[in-house]
């Protein structure tokens, strides 16, 4: 595979996988750092890379254990969802300021959610990856993606309804 042939590979992909990232190891120098990890990695496979039936999965999914290798490594349990791409000037200060808050406290929520129930709710609510794709890459089957998503959204809504005083029925 020629160079360019593989940048062309890569260029829609880089910024997901680079999201995918940050959404893990929190630091953005740490995530650029993986992005640039996996994007060599599969460099050095690039004559296998044609054999992947969906390499945009392969590569989500090659990112996503480089990531979460990198956390065993050191030992960091505190994965985070960080989602900023909200801003709009049309929104007044005080609604500005109760938007924060919000994602602020929703961060705050998906931190303790277990971790596989963090990296399927980043991949299909962040991400917005389909059923089938996060099963090819976290390699579970859909039905349990379904069960773990419906946990996790569970567990925020029942959060979101403690901070905002209104009980659970």
């Amino acid at each position: 595979m020629k160079h360019h042939t593989f940048l062309r590979l890569i260029d829609p992909v880089k910024d997901k996988m680079f999201r995918l990232a940050l959404r893990l190891l929190i630091s953005k120098e740490a995530a650029e750092d993986a992005t640039q990890e996996v994007i060599l990695k599969i460099w050095n496979r690039k004559n296998k890379v044609k054999d992947y039936a969906n390499i945009e999965a392969f590569m989500i999914s090659v990112t996503k254990n480089y990531c979460l290798d990198q956390l065993k490594a050191r030992s960091n349990n505190n994965l985070s969802i960080i989602h900023s791409n909200y801003d709009s000037n049309e929104l007044s200060v005080h609604s500005q300021a109760e938007l924060n808050d919000e994602m602020k406290h929703i961060e705050r929520i998906v931190e303790m959610l277990p971790e596989q129930q963090k990296v399927i709710f980043q991949l299909r609510d962040i991400e917005e990856y389909d059923y089938s794709e996060i099963a090819k890459i976290t390699k579970m089957n859909e039905p349990a993606i379904r069960v773990t998503l419906s946990r996790a959204r569970k567990k925020i809504k029942e959060e979101l309804l403690k901070i905002h005083g209104y009980g659970i029925k």
